[in-house]
């Protein structure tokens, strides 16, 4: 059953006289108790798609079309519910991990009375129930000794325990969605793996669907369902996890595993994606990722091409994909 159905999200951002799409005709539907990845470079929009999602976007962007239809204990569109009505969603139906918990957290308050903050908010219990509550929180993120740390400042933990902090604010009134933009890019390689251990088990414990912003497709193979794979504001692939990485069908989400290093292979170069993520302001006439594609021929510098079903439950934008020519290097 689908929890979230996300329709034609266009979010903009008006500079200078300029009219930038960070978010542009973005659709996608998160299921009940799975993870959907969002995966591309850092420029993609996938953090300005999750912001917008919470109507957490500010001046200059702008929300302009679109609809986010959420199923839960409230039900409608959240792009058109006013703010106070938001107030109630975020942090109780839906709540947001961000990747960079020192800049997130307030390093002046006990970590302790930063989780209380959203219990208070929406009425979870007497100060006395939330104090224990915030404590057995600290426990299950796997925080030790969490009584003795509950009045210890941000500055007093480590970066992985900072996260899992981040993490028990998030999951503190049991939201059905939780949304964790690049929550293990800061971390080295073993807090990370135990980080995402952990979502896999609260995920589990509390039923939560979540949306999983990330440029590592490491993680998108231990973590995900369902896949996006957003470039410059748009979907160029979605489909089942599996699928997708066996059978991946954009130039872009080609490239993007072609960069993913074997089990056990070794290289002197590992491959790259030739270019860079173009500014909004420098964007493609035709196919966003016309300028660094190595198939692309001269309708996709002209034309943009549509977000296709090739195969069921497999979309991909692509004109030589929709077409069936075969993908040769220029």
């Amino acid at each position: 059953m689908s929890l979230l159905r996300v329709s034609n999200i266009k979010t903009y951002f008006y500079l200078d006289g300029l009219e930038l799409p960070a978010v542009d005709d973005v659709s996608f539907t998160l299921e009940e108790n799975r993870t959907l990845a969002v995966i591309g470079e850092s420029g993609s929009g996938k953090s300005v798609l999750v912001l917008s999602i919470m109507k957490l976007v500010d001046y200059p962007g702008k929300i302009i079309e679109g609809e986010a239809i959420y199923d839960g204990n409230v039900k409608g569109d959240l792009l058109m519910m006013k703010e106070k009505q938001m107030q109630k969603i975020r942090g109780n139906e839906i709540a947001m991990i961000y990747q960079d918990p020192m800049s997130t957290l307030n390093p002046l308050i006990p970590v302790g009375k930063q989780i209380e903050e959203a219990l208070y908010i929406h009425k979870r219990g007497k100060k006395q129930e939330i104090k224990v509550r915030a404590m057995q929180l600290m426990t299950e993120v796997g925080i030790p000794d969490a009584e003795k740390r509950y009045y210890d400042l941000p500055k007093q933990f480590s970066g992985g325990m900072r996260q899992r902090i981040m993490i028990a604010m998030a999951i503190a009134c049991k939201p059905r969605i939780l949304i964790a933009d690049e929550p293990t890019t800061a971390l080295d390689v073993t807090i990370q793996a135990e980080i995402l251990d952990l979502l896999k088990k609260l995920q589990d414990e509390n039923q939560m669907s979540i949306i999983l912003n990330t440029h590592d497709l490491g993680v998108v193979e231990d973590m995900a369902h369902d896949v996006c794979v957003m470039y410059c504001g748009k979907i160029m692939e979605k489909a089942p996890k599996e699928e997708l990485f066996s059978h991946p069908m954009n130039p872009y989400t080609i490239g993007l595993i072609d960069c993913m290093p074997g089990r056990g292979e070794t290289k002197e170069r590992l491959n790259v994606i030739e270019g860079y993520v173009p500014h909004p302001s420098d964007f493609p006439k035709g196919c966003r990722f016309s300028n660094r594609c190595p198939y692309a021929v001269g309708k996709c510098y002209e034309e943009v091409p549509d977000l296709v079903e090739i195969t069921p439950e497999h979309y991909v934008r692509c004109f030589l994909v929709e077409e069936g020519i075969p993908l040769i290097k220029k």
